[in-house]
């Protein structure tokens, strides 16, 4: 492990030093090697679906596993816009000339060595791979079991184009122990790995953060919420409601619990339980909810689970301040919304509440870092310190300090 991250750190200089043309070519030359390489990728992933099926995958965790052609030329198309994204290294922040008539310049750096531990979606491997080689940093991956060949051939493939062009392949390299207890050694190399960022299940990132002697970037779990309030547009409503949680409901910017406004929750609660009943979805209700319509109760458990399935927990409020209260009690700070014409409210939910993303009259879904513009993420951070919402290539940076003088001397 030692030796591993040491090539790693030493690595970290080489890259750094590259120029934007340079990455973006080397970009580009990994993109069309995903499309040239596509059978060898989609071979590899077969095999990661059907130890999947025979360890009793859920659907949706099978879905999120899954590469076929059209994922495939999505990252190759991913790496292709994080080619064309502004080069995010060496941009000036801010700069100033002191009482000392010392020129001060704060630009940004890359981080170093970056450690990404994820689960299931071996795109995440290609992505934080491009994201991280834009922004001038070596990525350690880490990948979960269930898509070990995937996010080897991924892998394999990202750095033959990197020796092909006569850098060390280390740049982009899977954690060769990916055990628990390789993990466990890893997050304690705090003279090699500059940040680790987990994405994946609670317990997860709860063992990292909790044993991690390098700074840690949560990627937590997504408990979002759709408020609909008694001014919302009604058909609007439900095409928003449903979208957030039938689109993709296996993923962390679903929606797992909607809240609904007692004032409209008659009018409007058949019609969203007729369009629920349609897409699959499991419905769960609290005793309002059932006055109205029989369901299965929602518990407080419930309340408090990432389901990453299509289930759903219905809750009826008085009004936006216990819409608020709920998102407050049982959100992980992803992304929460409202649905509602009324201006006023629609501002005073975006302040109130405290998350990553606040939507007004938009699905949850559309926390993403490729549909913000970012080619790709590294996830979706709930963190509140260095990163928030989704992480793409600035965030990736850090920043220093260039002074310049003319031969000033501290009095």
């Amino acid at each position: 492990m030692e030796l591993y991250l040491q090539q790693a750190k030493n690595s970290a200089p080489i890259i750094a030093t590259l120029s934007s043309r340079e990455k973006n070519h080397i970009l580009l030359q990994m993109s069309d090697a995903i499309i040239t390489h596509q059978s060898r990728i989609i071979d590899e992933n077969s095999k990661d679906m059907d130890l999947g099926k025979e360890n009793g995958l859920d659907s949706a965790m099978l879905d999120r596993l899954l590469l076929d052609e059209k994922r495939i030329k999505a990252m190759a198309g991913s790496l292709r816009e994080i080619a064309s994204l502004k080069e995010p290294v060496g941009r000036v922040l801010d700069g100033w000339v002191n009482d000392d008539n010392l020129r001060i310049e704060k630009v940004s750096v890359p981080i170093g060595v970056v450690a990404v531990i994820y689960e299931s979606r071996p795109n995440v491997t290609s992505d934080v791979g491009a994201l991280c080689f834009k922004s001038g940093n070596v990525a350690i991956l880490k990948g979960g079991k269930e898509a070990e060949y995937s996010n080897r051939i991924i892998a394999t493939v990202l750095q033959e184009v990197l020796e092909a062009n006569g850098l060390p392949k280390s740049i982009i390299s899977l954690l060769p122990d990916s055990s628990r207890e390789g993990v466990a050694n890893l997050i304690k190399m705090d003279r090699y790995v500059d940040l680790v960022v987990p994405r994946g299940g609670e317990a997860l990132i709860r063992f990292i953060s909790q044993n991690s002697s390098i700074p840690v970037v949560k990627h937590d779990k997504g408990l979002c919420h759709t408020y609909i309030h008694n001014d919302a547009d009604k058909q609007k409503a439900i095409s928003i409601a449903i979208n957030a949680k039938c689109q993709r409901p296996g993923v962390c910017n679903a929606m797992e619990t909607l809240i609904l406004d007692k004032k409209i929750a008659k009018i409007i609660l058949p019609d969203l339980y007729n369009a629920f009943v349609c897409k699959g979805t499991q419905l769960k209700g609290d005793p309002e909810v059932q006055e109205i319509i029989d369901m299965e109760l929602a518990t407080e458990i419930d309340f408090d689970t990432e389901y990453l399935a299509n289930i759903l927990n219905i809750k009826i409020v008085n009004d936006v301040d216990e819409a608020i209260a709920h998102i407050r009690r049982y959100g992980s700070g992803h992304s929460e919304a409202i649905v509602t014409e009324n201006y006023s409210v629609a501002e005073y939910f975006l302040d109130q509440v405290d998350a990553a993303c606040v939507y007004v009259n938009a699905s949850t879904r559309f926390t993403d870092g490729g549909v913000f513009g970012f080619g790709a993420e590294v996830g979706i951070s709930t963190n509140k310190l260095h990163a928030r919402g989704p992480m793409g290539i600035n965030e990736l940076t850090t920043y220093k300090y260039k002074i310049y003088g003319s031969g000033q001397i501290r009095g």
